[in-house]
C-alpha cells in the first residue's frame, strides 16, 4: 500500500484536468506539521512560474479537479499555492486493516513489483581480500550492501549477490611460498593459517628481508597464473581456509552472503586478454610506453588533459581495472543484469567512474543497464582518525564483534541480574551485534562517523537496543493480555480485530506504518539504509507516545477499544521486526 503513489496519481490527474502539461511533477511530500495536513502537493508553484501565471489561481483550479473522495477528510489551499491534504481517519484505518489481517507483514506491506517492473539486480559488496582476515574496514561494505540486498528482495526483485573477493595477484606468490615452507616443516595448513594477519606479516617480512625469497615468490606467481598444479593446490588451500574465516564473520553478523555468492578476481582470468583485445580493436585503448591505456577524454581537465586509465601493465600484467571491466561484461551479459550496484569506500569513486565510462564505450555496459557505485565514508575513532587499536594496528572485525557481545552481556546482566545464562547468551549476541550494525547503518552512507560503544549500546535514542526493547515491550503486552483472558487464542483474536482510529496518536501511527513501502523504495533507489533506520526509530518513538496516551489493558477500557489497540500493536511489532530484519538485526520476545 503506497499512499504517496495513490495521492501523486490523483494530484497529477487533477493538474492535467486543470490545463497543466502531462507529466507535471505534483511534488508531493509529507507535511512537517499536522495542522497543515498529512501531505502537501507543492508542484503548482513551479508549474505556475513556468507558465507565468498566478499560482494561487492555478492551485484553485487543481483543487476543483482533485478527486479524493473517501480518501481525504479535507483539502485546503495555503499560501501562494500549496495544496494541503488531510487524510480521512476511516480511510487510513481501512488501509491499515488490510495490512493487519495478513499473516505476514512482508506480504501485506511489500510493493511486489508487476512483472514488467521487476529487475535483475547484481550487487557487489563485502569483497574482502583473502590474503588477510576481515577488519573493521570491511564492516560498512558488508552490512550496507546486505541491507540493500534484503530490501531489494523484500520488494520482489531478483537479486544476484557478487562477493568480489581479492583472491589473485602478486601477493599470493609470497603467501604460497611461505605456506609451502610451513607445510614442508610438517605444519598443517589450517594451523598455519589460523591467524591470517600474522601469517601475512611473516610472509611480508621474509619477502622484504630474506635473500632469495622474493624471487621464489615472483616465480610462484608466474607458476600460479600459468596453471601449475602444485601452486594451484596451495592457493586453493589458502582460499578455502580464508573463506571459512569470512563465513564465520558473516554468520556472526547475520549477513546473507554465502560461499556460492563468491565471484573472486580469479574468476575473470580467462577473459582478461579478450577484454584488452576488444578495447584495442575498437581503438578505445592504445599502447603507451609499453602499457595498454585508455585516455578518458570525458574527464579531461580545463587544459584538455585526459586522465590515463591503465588496463594492462607494460610487463603484460593485468590490473583491478581489467578485472572490473570484465566483471561489467559478465554481469550485464551472462547475468542479464538490469542494474549493477557496487559498495566500496569513497576512495574508489574515481576508479569506478572511469570503469563505467570505458565499459560503456566498449559496449560491456549497454545503455539499458544501470551502473551505480555507492561509496561510503569511514569508521572513525574518538580522535577523528580511522578506527584502530591503541597501538595503531588494524582491528580485526571478529574481535570487534566479540567485544560488542561481551559489552552487551554486561549491560543486560546489570539491568536483569536474574537472567539465565542461556537467555543472556542469546540476547547479548542479538543486542551486541545489532548495536554495531545499527550504529553504522543509521549514519548517512557517504559520511564518516565516530565509533562509540556507549552511544550504540544505549537503550535510549536511535539505537538497536531501543528498537529491540520497543518490540519486546509490545510482546509483553500480548503476554499480559493473554494471562488476563486466560486463553491461548489471543493472537488469533488480535489478527481478526478491526483497527479503529480515534486518537491523534493512533492516526500518527497509522500514517507512519503505511509509509514503509515509500521508505523501502528510497533505500533501494539510493542505497541508503539510514532512511529505514530513521523510519523505525520514528515508529518506535510514536509507539511510546501512543503507549503513554492510549491505555490498552487498563480497567475501564472497552473490549472494542482494547481489541483495536492490540491489533494496532501487532502491526507495529510486525513492522519493527520486518524493518530490523531488512537491516539484518534480530529481535527477541523479551529482554
Amino acid at each position: 500500500m503506497n499512499i504517496k503513489e495513490i495521492l501523486s496519481t490523483r494530484v497529477s490527474a487533477a493538474m492535467v484536468a486543470a490545463g497543466l502539461p502531462q507529466g507535471t511533477n505534483p511534488a508531493l511530500s509529507l507535511s512537517n506539521r499536522p495542522e497543515f495536513g498529512d501531505y502537501q502537493a507543492n508542484g503548482v508553484m513551479g508549474a505556475a512560474k513556468k507558465l507565468k501565471t498566478n499560482p494561487r489561481e492555478l492551485a484553485t483550479k487543481v483543487v476543483a479537479e482533485l478527486d479524493l473522495d473517501g480518501i481525504a477528510s479535507k483539502i485546503e489551499l495555503a499560501g501562494p499555492g500549496f495544496i494541503n491534504i488531510h487524510l480521512s481517519d476511516d480511510w487510513l484505518a481501512t488501509q491499515l486493516n488490510h495490512v493487519a489481517q495478513d499473516d505476514n507483514i512482508g506480504v501485506a506491506q511489500r510493493g511486489i513489483a508487476a512483472d514488467d517492473k521487476q529487475q535483475t539486480v547484481v550487487v557487489d559488496y563485502s569483497a574482502p581480500n583473502l590474503a588477510k582476515e576481515m577488519h573493521v574496514g570491511h564492516l560498512r561494505s558488508t552490512i550496507i550492501g546486505d541491507a540493500v540486498v534484503r530490501a531489494l528482495e523484500f520488494r520482489g526483485d531478483k537479486v544476484i549477490r557478487q562477493n568480489h573477493m581479492g583472491d589473485w595477484g602478486t601477493q599470493f606468490g609470497m603467501l604460497i611460498a611461505h605456506l609451502s615452507d610451513k607445510l614442508a616443516s610438517d605444519e598443517v595448513a589450517e594451523t598455519a593459517l589460523a591467524d591470517l594477519e600474522n601469517f601475512y606479516r611473516e610472509a611480508k617480512v621474509r619477502f622484504d628481508n630474506e635473500e632469495g625469497f622474493a624471487d621464489r615468490a615472483r616465480a610462484d606467481v608466474v607458476k600460479l597464473q600459468s596453471g601449475d598444479a602444485a601452486c594451484a593446490k596451495l592457493w586453493q588451500q589458502f582460499i578455502d581456509i580464508s573463506i571459512t574465516h569470512s563465513e564465520e564473520i558473516y554468520a556472526k553478523l547475520n549477513v546473507s552472503l554465502k560461499r556460492s555468492d563468491i565471484m573472486g578476481e580469479s574468476a575473470y582470468n580467462d577473459d582478461l586478454s579478450a577484454v584488452i583485445d576488444e578495447l584495442m580493436a575498437k581503438k578505445i585503448a592504445e599502447e603507451s610506453q609499453g602499457a595498454k591505456v585508455v585516455f578518458i577524454n570525458e574527464m579531461a581537465n580545463k587544459d584538455g588533459e585526459a586522465p590515463v586509465f591503465i588496463v594492462q601493465k607494460s610487463g603484460g600484467g593485468f590490473l583491478y581495472a581489467t578485472t572490473d571491466l570484465s566483471a561489467c561484461r559478465y554481469r550485464s551479459g551472462k547475468l542479464a543484469a538490469d542494474r549493477i550496484i557496487i559498495f566500496t569506500d569513497a576512495r574508489q569513486a574515481l576508479h569506478f567512474k572511469q570503469v563505467e565510462i570505458v565499459a560503456r564505450k566498449a559496449g560491456f555496459l549497454p545503455d539499458n543497464v544501470g551502473y551505480q557505485h555507492c561509496p561510503f565514508g569511514m569508521m572513525m575513532g574518538d580522535d577523528g582518525k580511522p578506527f584502530k587499536t591503541r597501538t595503531g594496528g588494524t582491528i580485526k572485525l571478529a574481535e570487534l564483534l566479540d567485544e560488542a557481545i561481551v559489552r552487551a552481556a554486561a549491560l543486560i546482566k546489570e539491568k536483569n541480574p536474574e537472567i539465565s545464562d542461556a537467555d543472556l547468551t542469546e540476547i547479548s549476541k542479538k543486542v551486541g551485534i545489532g548495536a554495531v550494525k545499527f550504529a553504522d547503518l543509521s549514519k548517512n552512507r557517504t559520511s564518516d562517523y565516530i565509533f562509540n560503544w556507549k552511544t550504540m549500546l544505549s537503550f535510549e535514542g536511535a539505537t538497536a537496543p531501543y528498537l529491540q526493547y520497543a518490540y519486546s515491550r509490545i510482546q509483553s503486552i500480548f503476554s499480559k493480555a493473554e494471562s488476563k483472558t486466560g486463553t491461548t487464542e489471543n493472537n488469533a483474536a488480535i489478527n481478526t480485530s478491526v483497527i479503529n482510529i480515534a486518537e491523534p496518536q493512533e492516526k500518527a501511527l497509522a500514517l507512519k506504518l503505511l509509509q514503509l513501502e515509500d521508505v523501502i523504495d528510497a533505500v533501494i533507489s539510493e542505497g541508503t539504509p539510514n532512511l529505514l533506520c530513521n523510519y523505525l526509530y520514528e515508529l518506535a518513538s510514536l509507539y511510546m507516545s501512543f503507549y503513554e496516551a492510549c491505555p490498552i489493558l487498563k480497567e475501564g477500557i472497552s473490549d472494542e477499544v482494547k481489541a483495536s489497540r492490540l491489533a494496532l500493536c501487532k502491526v507495529i511489532a510486525d513492522t519493527l521486526k520486518q524493518g530490523l530484519d531488512i537491516l539484518g538485526i534480530e529481535v527477541m520476545e523479551r529482554m
